[in-house]
């Protein structure tokens, strides 16, 4: 609930508390790795669709 309630004030609090925790030079890596990440949990995910959409295919034959 606190979470819908977070203001412009807030989110930059946060991001300078984040800088300040990991530098400058750690942020860039961060976001690439979730970045991969979350491209990975797409993929598997629609790689389930996929294969139980082949499997659909192969029991209607």
């Amino acid at each position: 609930m606190a979470l819908l309630f977070i203001g412009t004030t807030e989110i930059i609090i946060i991001a300078l508390v984040v800088l300040l925790l990991f530098g400058g030079t750690q942020i860039p890596k961060l976001m690439r790795g979730l970045g991969r990440g979350v491209k990975e949990f797409k993929d598997g995910v629609n790689g389930k669709d996929e294969e139980e959409k082949s499997d659909e295919v192969k029991s209607e034959k």
